[in-house]
């Protein structure tokens, strides 16, 4: 590891300067309507613990970004990368940091995330030409040096050091520093996606007549998230250098999508849409071709009189129509045929058609209208959080769960997964593909109680309780924490049941959805707080209750909202509504009830029980009480 610094997440190509104990934070500032950057400017008193917006530092009639701030002979300059104007342009500041003027033009050459150092004498400028074509665009390294940073500028004589590899790291990642002696220079990763990820050189020759450099590690640990991590697709920038203090300080930029990603996607949604609009015309190009049926001599009358007097003085043009619409009732009837919807063909052809139209059209609504999961958490209070995932299985659903911890540790607030392991050989950790830790619990009693035992390894106050065989986005499961955040004494879940009569019934969601309205959360799916909810469970009040559920093997959910409710004379649960929900348990013979009637007859039976001990549940709460439209 060739550091340890502090990191500070920001924008695109992000560069700090230290003035008078402030940190200044420079970045590219792009515009979303006009894709122009402008060089934007931030400060923070606190070392980099908290940031203000400044302002917009330069802006010109063509894009800028990388902006290379440094001082020179007590004079503040940037510069910054502007190859649309064809020339590489220096900076000086005149009332910092908000207003500079043009000094120079350094270079007259589209050169791109120009960086320089002083070193051994020189002053030593990398930079890459964007004007290469293929192969070479990204890949390209030049190497300028002079006895001052404002010029004149000689190129290396081994000029281009680089042109043919995207992957190796020439195009600048960031500004060139030295450390314990040696030269270091950062650069980026393209091979996959422009920006993919930094990487680091160690320069072991620079002179006016040679150039080496090898690469070494740049001790940052790769991001495990993918796209819900702030860096998960793309980090390609990174500032560092050393305070007086002798500390190191340093920031890096990230992104959750490729470069061009949201261009890409609406282009593939616009593409999509219109091959589902070309679709439907040719299903009803072969609706009309099987239904209509064409009369061969539809032209033809018993009566000259029944035509028009310019059909008798076109004659030819009369027998010419006869034959096109003969050949159209033909080939209209050889279609029936092919696709008569009462055969085997026919509903083939059929099925296949709805199949084509129904991958359209998530395929649109995916690109133009959803996103990657959750890939931002959702902030609530101006802060973010983080909560821990409990599910609880067994032996014969282990190919569930590795399915489960792989997709739900990629979620952008996950801590932590703790597997409650009711019987069977436990799993090794090092088996699953997680990308936050994993615990297991092993039980020594096979109990649904164990889903809500008190544990003081739970590192966090909320938990979501989520069964093994639920698959849902991970911005469904971020939609509820961020309402658990706004009412954290309330069960909030995914799953809404209305359970009501004398005796209470237990019914499906069907039957809420037609009351408009529910008073339950099934804890299957459900955020909580885990002090508060694991101790109401296993206090002497709800000791008979637990007994029943161990007697029922069922309805330790149902429990939990009786408990809640007997706690409380508000609201005690709320609804999410998840953009859609697989139960993956169909797929195995590991499903714990298959027999639907006889699973809600036992339910019906606790919640016979459960009034008794803890009184009724609360009337109702309406669907679609949100202004957000989360709980429709």
């Amino acid at each position: 590891m060739i550091f340890q610094c502090c990191m500070n997440a920001f924008t695109f190509d992000a560069v700090h300067f230290v003035q008078d104990s402030i940190l200044y934070l420079f970045f590219e500032s792009k515009s979303t309507t006009m894709m122009k950057g402008n060089i934007g400017v931030a400060r923070s008193f606190d070392q980099g613990g908290t940031w203000e917006f400044v302002g917009i530092a330069l802006r010109e009639d063509w894009h800028l970004s990388y902006p290379f701030v440094f001082s020179y002979q007590n004079q503040i300059y940037m510069m910054p990368e502007g190859n649309r104007k064809g020339d590489l342009r220096l900076y000086r500041a005149v009332n910092f940091p908000l207003k500079w003027t043009l000094e120079k033009v350094l270079i007259r050459k589209p050169l791109i995330d120009a960086s320089l150092i002083q070193y051994e004498g020189y002053y030593w400028l990398f930079a890459s030409d964007f004007t290469r074509f293929g192969i070479e665009r990204n890949a390209e390294l030049e190497v300028w040096y002079s006895t001052s940073p404002l010029g004149p500028w000689k190129q290396h004589p081994r000029n281009p050091i680089y042109q043919a590899d995207k992957s190796l790291g020439a195009r600048n990642g960031g500004r060139p520093f030295i450390y314990e002696g040696s030269l270091y220079r950062l650069g980026q990763d393209c091979g996959q996606t422009y920006g993919r990820k930094v990487r680091v050189y160690k320069v072991e020759i620079l002179s006016k007549e040679e150039f080496k450099e090898v690469p070494v590690e740049l001790g940052i640990e790769e991001p495990k998230k993918d796209r819900n991590a702030w860096n998960g697709i793309r980090y390609h920038h990174l500032d560092m250098q050393q305070l007086p203090s002798g500390n190191w300080i340093a920031v890096m930029d990230g992104d959750r999508v490729p470069s061009g990603d949201s261009t890409m996607r609406f282009l593939l949604g616009c593409t999509f849409t219109l091959l589902l609009i070309l679709l439907i015309m040719f299903i009803g190009f072969l609706v009309g071709a099987v239904n209509c049926t064409f009369l061969p001599n539809c032209c033809t009358t018993s009566s000259r009189r029944n035509e028009t007097s310019w059909l008798r003085n076109h004659p030819y043009i009369n027998l010419r129509a006869r034959r096109y619409i003969s050949g159209m009732s033909r080939y209209g009837s050889s279609i029936r045929e092919k696709i008569n919807l009462k055969t085997c063909s026919g509903k083939l052809v059929l099925c296949f058609l709805a199949l084509v139209g129904t991958a359209f059209v998530c395929m649109s609504v995916h690109f133009l209208l959803g996103g990657n999961g959750a890939e931002e958490a959702y902030m609530f209070g101006g802060q973010y959080s983080q909560f821990t995932m409990v599910t609880m299985t067994y032996e014969a659903r282990l190919w569930n769960l590795k399915l489960y911890v792989k997709h739900y540790s990629r979620c952008e607030s996950v801590r932590e997964i703790l597997v409650v392991w009711n019987k069977g050989n436990p799993p090794k950790v090092d088996e699953f593909d997680s990308a936050v830790p994993v615990r297991i619990r092993v039980e020594k009693h096979n109990s649904l109680n164990n889903r809500f035992k008190v544990d003081p390894l739970i590192k966090t106050r909320a938990v979501l309780e989520l069964d093994d065989d639920i698959m849902m986005t991970c911005n469904d499961v971020e939609k509820g924490f961020r309402v658990w955040r706004e009412n954290p004494e309330r069960l909030v879940g995914f799953y809404p049941r209305l359970l009501d009569g004398r005796p209470p019934q237990y019914r499906n969601e069907r039957y809420a959805r037609g009351k408009n309205g529910y008073n339950v959360i099934l804890t299957g799916a459900a955020f909580m707080d885990s002090e508060y909810a694991f101790n109401k469970y296993w206090s002497k009040q709800a000791r008979e209750g637990r007994t029943f559920v161990d007697r029922s093997f069922n309805c330790e959910d149902l429990l939990m909202n009786f408990l809640y409710a007997n706690a409380s004379l508000g609201r005690t649960v709320e609804y999410v509504h998840p953009a859609w929900a697989i139960d993956t348990s169909k797929l195995s013979t590991a499903a714990i009830s298959r027999n639907t009637q006889v699973h809600y007859n036992i339910r019906t039976n606790c919640l016979s029980k459960f009034s008794a001990l803890y009184g009724p549940l609360p009337s109702k709460w309406e669907f679609a009480s949100r202004p957000d439209g989360w709980d429709r």
